[in-house]
């Protein structure tokens, strides 16, 4: 079995066998293409499926991505969080962007090669992006202020859903940075959820524009 694969299992026994086949697939494709284009550190890729896939997994812990609904993955980088939820979540759509050309393009074969068809990408910076989404997803890109001004323009108003916003994949103590912000928030710390000791300061931080 891969490496750390039995984890994911434990923690989503609902996978569906094709789910399960395009997880198992990831392992050899950010090997190869990691060795090409390093968008995984090198001491991690071999926790590829607790560090990377699990811990952007997290975030399917406290939401649960509607059939149809659109999501944003800023500054996905090796397709972190993206790439994981969008197998999690395949009647949802993803639309994972990076400033970074190089990274795109590993992301782009990944999902190719192993065979996710609900993701979109692009190559640019998030002040860019002009469509709107229902949700947007991030792992510790900036600060959240900042990141909160580059994307608030691209989340859609739905009174009717209490759950849109950002989910952002942070580690830490976060009172003072999330002080800069003049919106509602709240953390979950994937301690709860998982029992590895990676996850013991890591958390989703749900930010209500």
């Amino acid at each position: 079995m891969l490496p750390g694969i039995d984890r994911i299992y434990h923690y989503f026994p609902d996978l569906s066998v094709h789910q399960k086949n395009q997880l198992e697939k990831l392992w050899l494709l950010y090997q190869e293409w990691n060795a090409k284009i390093n968008v995984i550190s090198r001491k991690d890729i071999d926790d590829l499926y607790v560090k990377h896939v699990l811990h952007s997994l997290g975030i399917a812990k406290v939401v649960k991505f509607e059939p149809g609904s659109e999501i944003l993955d800023v500054g996905t980088g090796g397709g972190f969080p993206g790439i994981p939820l969008a197998i999690m979540f395949p009647k949802s759509k993803f639309h994972l962007v990076d400033s970074i050309g190089k990274k795109i393009k590993v992301v782009e074969e990944v999902a190719r090669g192993a065979g996710i068809q609900n993701v979109t990408f692009e190559h640019c910076r998030a002040e860019k992006i002009k469509k709107q989404y229902d949700y947007v997803i991030s792992r510790a890109v900036t600060r959240m202020k900042p990141f909160c001004q580059w994307v608030s323009k691209n989340l859609k108003h739905n009174p009717k859903n209490s759950q849109t916003g950002i989910y952002y994949l942070k580690g830490g103590e976060l009172l003072e940075e999330m002080s800069e912000i003049r919106y509602g928030w709240r953390e979950y710390q994937l301690s709860n959820f998982f029992n590895e000791d990676f996850f013991e300061t890591k958390k989703v931080v749900f930010v209500k524009i």
